[in-house]
């Protein structure tokens, strides 16, 4: 398997994934990535900015996620709690794996490559963030090694809750 940067020619595979965990999201009643987030302008910027990743085995894509260096917005008010960190975080959004591949491990190879481009840049922490629903996600993201933070409001008001993991607690 690859973790790699994507191209622009590959959003329309990227969308498949995304599509894909949207209905999956609705059939659960979560009412996250829903109204047309995200979609095709938004990964767009993400891989124009540098920003966006995707695992391929094979050839194919399996997974993808937003991951970004540097003061995000939505991270500066956190309530009901606090960051273990204030320098520099990686921030892991839109992440999502194929259907075919789910509870195979594939989100984890995203947090530990996360994890190894926030060492190379000196970063102290990670952070993430899902919809209280979200189950799996929650699963995923605990069993990976990180702390619950508190909640945290995306850019339309909704909240989410977040978490963070220090960097020197483990890269691999």
């Amino acid at each position: 398997m690859n973790f790699v940067r994507a191209e622009i020619e590959e959003i329309p595979e990227i969308m498949k994934i995304i599509r894909a965990a949207q209905n999956y999201l609705k059939e659960q009643d979560i009412d996250q990535w829903q109204n047309n987030y995200p979609n095709p302008e938004i990964l767009k910027k993400d891989i124009e900015a540098g920003n966006s990743y995707i695992i391929k085995k094979e050839g194919k894509i399996i997974a993808t996620a937003a991951i970004i260096f540097g003061e995000d917005p939505t991270y500066n008010l956190i309530e009901e709690g606090s960051w273990l960190a204030d320098g520099l975080y990686g921030v892991i959004h839109r992440a999502a794996v194929a259907p075919e591949y789910k509870g195979q491990g594939i989100i984890s190879i995203i947090y530990r490559e996360t994890f190894k481009m926030g060492a190379d840049l000196g970063a102290e922490s990670i952070r993430i963030d899902t919809h209280r629903e979200n189950l799996a996600m929650q699963r995923a993201i605990e069993k990976a090694g990180f702390n619950y933070c508190g909640i945290i409001y995306t850019k339309d008001g909704s909240p989410r809750l977040a978490y963070e993991k220090l960097i020197y607690e483990g890269s691999n």
